[in-house]
């Protein structure tokens, strides 16, 4: 199963966690304001974690708790985990489920910081937004390296927020139209097939993977 679910498959779309967007398009009637508001969530709250990244004064566990708990407080965790499972989260109990919840979150930490650090230096700009409901939209940005005189165009970073839950929460992002999610749902449910559904394999799994991308 480690070839399944090997270090360089999730680090290939790490910026990504939730739902495609194939037929996606811009929903008429809803008001401007509302995407505005999507979009300076991303706009103001990006930017800190890429500072925390960018702060050398801060000690390699500093940077890292400073880092997990600015991602926490910007992502619903749960959500994003729950539905990583699909079909196999039916039937678990609440403990079973709180335990994959718990090593996911461990898991998801390390692989973001460990992705997001190779870009420190660099920032996001956003370049726009696009509503699939009243409640939910994706805003577009574009991560630019200053040093960077090549000629290419930014690497697009997209990131999914709702508000449904009151209050503007990241779902999920992506790199170049390569979503997490639906990524991590396929591996997980594809170890979970192959492990006889055996979530504690899973989390075990998942705690691993974690030591291995803090190093």
């Amino acid at each position: 199963m480690a070839s399944a679910m090997s270090k360089n498959l999730p680090r290939r779309g790490v910026l990504a966690l939730g739902l495609g967007l194939s037929g996606l398009s811009l929903l008429g009637g809803l008001p401007a304001l509302a995407a505005n508001a999507a979009e300076a969530f991303v706009d103001d709250n990006i930017h800190k974690g890429l500072d925390i990244l960018n702060n050398k004064s801060l000690s390699t566990e500093q940077r890292r708790s400073q880092f997990e708990g600015f991602l926490l407080s910007l992502t619903d965790m749960k959500r994003i985990a729950d539905f990583t499972l699909g079909q196999y989260r039916r039937g678990l109990s609440p403990a079973d489920l709180a335990a994959f919840d718990a090593a996911f979150q461990n898991y998801a930490t390390a692989v973001y910081q460990s992705y997001f650090a190779k870009y420190a230096g660099q920032t996001l700009k956003v370049t726009g937004s696009q509503a699939r409901a009243a409640d939910d939209f994706i805003v577009s940005t574009a991560l630019i390296d200053p040093s960077d005189h090549s000629g290419q165009a930014p690497l697009e970073v997209d990131f999914r927020v709702r508000t449904d839950t009151g209050k503007p929460i990241v779902t999920d992002f992506s790199v170049e139209g390569i979503w997490l999610a639906l990524e991590e749902r396929d591996q997980f449910t594809s170890f979970l097939g192959q492990n006889g559904g055996n979530i504690a394999s899973l989390n075990s799994h998942l705690n691993d993977l974690a030591k291995q991308y803090r190093g």
